[in-house]
């Protein structure tokens, strides 16, 4: 322990006193690393244009489904570093999220029929726009297996809310948002019918099933999606797809693809052909257009009809109104995509070679004119193709989706069966270039692809086979995201992304200096609703209390001890903890669990938390910070002691140790030589302009909450020492050196920021 300490001591003074160890280069070079590792120019030039210096950040952050998993998954481009699983529709272990309290309710708005649904599907991932344009305030994503939508606020990349779609028994299209994000729209995909738990056999199909879309009203001041004010269009059962909304001269409009307008109902098992041969027997499906500003008009004016206490506009409806038309588009579609300019609109059918691009303004001439073909069989006019169309360019086999380049009319398509993007003007309808990628691509992505100012620079291949790019994990392999620069007139491959979580189905990515994070909260803040949390308690204020049989605990965490160290109940109690995060600097997280009782928090700084349970067994279970917070992060524990009814202690004084006054001496010595280095930091850093740096006025104000703790104790180990204590003389003492090594540590980071970041002397 000594030596330990005086090492301790030995480090912070040099680093108090600027000393650095300095390190000699690889006298390897690098002709012979490309020899070594068999790489080329190429190799080289693809690798510069990925690499991110440590310390740098990268330029965009993409936000991916996670598919199977239920969660996102966020990362650099164009380094690909994974940088967070966020937590959506399943549990997620590492932050605590469906382990505590707050968490759990967020969770709780994705039961369906008062069932716990413990796994999703995510697909599409919306941003919210403001004008068409990325604004990095919230981020939108569906779940394709059980119908629910989730709100995530990227203030703090957490997940807010879940809402269950009141009238879908599954879907695929969402999510997508209108220019302003008033609406993030959601289409079912299999037709079912819409009331709550009605049975209607397959051969009804036609007159019961039926589909739609969801409009669902987001509530920018609250964050929240306001489910009394959203509605949802009811749609002829074909199986709706992917949408996508109006911008600039197309605001106000939203379109929606679909397969299987057939309306052809499988069977194999009783002989019938497949879906498969009868949903892909035409040679077109239908494209939805849908003018859901004035669809809003009409539910306000009462139009709608209650459906599961969720209004909806009935087709019969929509037709007489005018606000629904159809038009033919290549079948087995999957996604229709609005220019940036909003004035064209691009469909790929995966089982035409042809990708065809819609006009808005002849669709507005068609519908203007009454200019139809024909009617659907539920009475939705049809506009001729012909009559809509700008243009078909033939790309390649199994074209499935589109994204912008920032350069006008370019565009980038994916090819399922050719395993290729190409890039392509939809003005001029001419193929401009193609990439293989490695394999069977699905989605893909541009850098802010989806708004009215694509980025351009790199777009992501989403490739659902991974094959042989990657070390062998067994039958299932990762999915495979490929990196590809489109700055150029020519395409190149930069950098394969193993994907580990899921199947990512679809990602969108955003200018990083956009995104504002938040790095602390305001301390007692309950990061779920952004509102003050009841069981936050400060420093001196933890309190244990009982009534009955329920324990409550409000607590803090703080470097490097929970508050309280332990916790005292009887078999059968109910036990709630409520735990805040004292900490003000950046990155200074506490987790919190209890031996086997399945409850976990992650505890950022400022946030309180609350775990609840039922010491249902008698016994000793330690608890600690699952998060390595400082250098005594071991030693931030306590023990829940579960006694059985009636129990009577039998001893009084907790068990000791043995020390000696020399322990005690050099113990106090160690705290004399610590505070000569906290006083030469604190000098540095009050000699230049820290408090222009608000990430070191934070860590400084924590440093001397943490200096501050130490009031008091001097006298206490002097007392004890003057009765020749010296347990407890050298505890007391040791107490402030704890305290010490915490001020220290953040005083030393803020020097480092301050020297790194040109802090400048003061007069």
């Amino acid at each position: 322990m000594k030596i330990h300490a005086m090492r301790t001591a030995s480090l912070l003074l040099a680093a108090g006193l600027g000393l650095a160890a300095t390190a000699s280069w690889s006298s390897e070079s690098l002709q012979d690393v490309m020899k070594r590792r068999n790489l080329s120019q190429q190799d080289l030039l693809a690798a510069s244009k990925t690499y991110v210096p440590t310390g740098k950040r990268d330029e965009f952050v993409a936000f991916s489904s996670g598919g199977q998993s239920g969660q996102v998954i966020v990362y650099g481009v164009p380094s690909m570093r994974i940088l967070k699983y966020i937590g959506v529709f399943t549990p997620e272990p590492w932050q605590g999220y469906g382990y505590d309290e707050e968490s759990k309710k967020v969770l709780a708005g994705g039961k369906i029929d008062g069932k716990d649904i413990t796994w999703g599907d995510t697909h599409h991932p919306a941003i919210s726009e403001t004008q068409g344009k990325y604004d990095g305030q919230y981020l939108f994503i569906n779940d394709k297996a059980n119908p629910r939508l989730a709100v995530i606020d990227l203030r703090d990349f957490e997940t807010k809310q879940i809402v269950v779609n009141p009238i879908f028994k599954s879907e695929h299209g969402g999510a997508f948002v209108t220019a302003n994000t008033e609406y993030i729209i959601e289409a079912a995909q299999y037709a079912a019918p819409l009331e709550n738990k009605k049975f209607y056999p397959l051969e009804e199909f036609n007159e019961k099933y039926r589909g739609g879309v969801t409009y669902w009203k987001f509530d920018r001041k609250e964050g929240r999606i306001n489910e009394k004010e959203s509605f949802s269009l009811e749609l002829p059962p074909y199986s709706q797809d992917l949408s996508d909304a109006g911008k600039g001269p197309s605001d106000g409009w939203s379109f929606t693809n679909s397969f299987c307008s057939e309306r052809y109902v499988g069977g194999i098992e009783k002989g019938r052909p497949p879906y498969e041969a009868g949903c892909s027997a035409k040679d077109t499906d239908y494209l939805h257009v849908i003018n859901w500003k004035k669809a809003a008009q009409l539910v306000a004016a009462g139009k709608a009809r209650k459906i599961n206490g969720h209004n909806v506009l009935m087709m019969e409806t929509a037709i007489k109104e005018g606000i629904l038309f159809l038009i033919p588009e290549p079948k087995s579609p999957h996604g229709v995509d609005v220019t940036p300019d909003g004035k064209m609109l691009v469909v790929a059918g995966k089982l035409d070679t042809h990708v065809s691009v819609y006009s808005f303004d002849k669709i507005m001439a068609a519908i203007k004119a009454g200019k139809f073909e024909s009617k659907d069989p539920y009475g939705i006019p049809v506009i001729a193709m012909k009559d809509a169309l700008h243009t078909q360019v033939a790309l390649g086999l199994g074209p499935l989706h589109t994204q912008y380049d920032s350069k006008p009319c370019v565009a980038y398509t994916s090819l399922y069966v050719d395993s290729q993007v190409a890039k392509w003007n939809y003005c001029e309808g001419k193929v401009l270039d193609k990439i293989s990628v490695h394999y069977n691509i699905g989605h893909l992505m541009t850098m802010e692809g989806d708004s009215v100012d694509p980025k351009g620079r790199y777009l992501v291949a989403l490739n659902k086979l991974s094959i042989d790019r990657f070390n062998p994990v067994g039958p299932l392999h990762p999915q495979n995201h490929q990196l590809i620069d489109i700055s150029n007139d020519k395409m190149q491959l930069l950098y394969d992304m193993p994907i580990p979580l899921g199947e990512p189905h679809y990602v969108v990515a955003i200018s990083a200096d956009k995104l504002k994070p938040g790095v602390r909260y305001k301390v007692g803040t309950n990061s779920r609703t952004d509102k003050p949390h009841p069981g936050m308690v400060r420093a001196g204020e933890e309190v244990t209390t009982r009534k009955g049989n329920k324990v409550e605990v409000k607590g803090t965490l703080i470097r490097s001890h929970i508050t309280p160290e332990t916790i005292e109940a009887e078999v059968g109690d109910e036990i709630t903890i409520n735990l805040t995060n004292l900490e003000r600097a950046q990155d200074e997280t506490h987790g919190f669990t209890v031996s086997t009782y399945n409850v976990h928090a992650s505890v950022e700084p400022g946030k309180t938390v609350q775990l609840k349970f039922k010491a249902d067994k008698e016994g000793v279970y330690p608890y600690y910070c699952t998060e390595f917070c400082s250098a005594l992060h071991l030693e931030m524990q306590g023990y829940l002691l579960v006694k059985p009814k009636g129990w009577k202690a039998t001893k009084t004084t907790l068990a000791k140790g043995t020390y000696t006054e020399a322990e005690y001496k050099a113990t106090v010595k160690k705290v004399v030589d610590t505070q000569a280095i906290i006083d030469s930091v604190v000098a540095y850093i009050t000699s230049v302009n820290y408090k222009d740096f608000p990430d070191v006025v934070a860590m400084v104000d924590d440093a001397f909450d943490q200096l501050g703790k130490t009031k008091g104790l001097k006298e206490k180990h002097e007392a004890f020492a003057a009765k020749q204590d010296w347990e407890n003389a050298n505890l007391w003492a040791e107490q402030i050196w704890q305290y010490q090594v915490k001020t220290a540590d953040l005083g030393l980071r803020a020097k480092t920021y301050l020297e790194q970041n040109g802090a400048k002397k003061v007069k």
